[in-house]
């Protein structure tokens, strides 16, 4: 196998046992899933980015899949490894593994805009309550406010929603 990644342009680096900590620069990683690695903690798959997986299994039960899944297991080459199916499964489990991420990114990027709409409507509230304005008219506000300082609307926002708890005490 080590020979095939070679041949198609893979730098290869191999360890056994596998090790917790993986170089830096590490894209991808095969991993053999028997016995002898299902107790096994491995640093590498809870980096924020980690690498992608190819888990390598010679039999198949709901133990080793789930170390697969634990693994972060993209792909699945079955041992004896043939060198027709590397390619195509170190292709499939990177574009995966790309994919996640980049939906993972979507996801917080999603959360983060999710989360500023929530307090703006929250400091509209606030605003149309202590002001005795309506929807449109608080937003307005916050806008104005944004733009003057030249700051997003939402850091506004959080500003009022502070302001308001200081000012409005302790509630109970």
């Amino acid at each position: 196998m080590t020979q095939q990644l070679q041949r198609i342009g893979c730098q290869v680096q191999t360890f056994w046992p596998p090790v917790p900590d993986l170089p830096d620069n590490v894209d991808l990683v095969f991993c053999a899933v028997d016995q002898d690695v299902l107790g096994m903690a491995f640093n590498w798959v809870r980096q924020e980015q980690p690498p992608a997986v190819i888990a390598i299994i010679s039999y198949e039960n709901p133990t080793i899949f789930d170390a697969m899944i634990k693994l972060g297991a993209t792909g699945v080459l079955t041992a004896p490894i043939r060198s027709t199916g590397i390619l195509s499964t170190l292709v499939l489990t990177v574009g995966l593994n790309e994919a996640m991420r980049k939906a993972e990114k979507r996801v917080l990027r999603l959360e983060q805009k999710l989360l500023g709409i929530n307090q703006i409507n929250e400091a509209k509230s606030i605003l149309m309550r202590t002001r005795n304005v309506g929807d449109s008219e608080a937003y307005r506000i916050i806008r104005e406010q944004a733009m003057s300082r030249r700051v997003p609307t939402e850091e506004i926002a959080r500003a009022i929603i502070h302001a308001n708890s200081i000012l409005s005490g302790p509630t109970g």
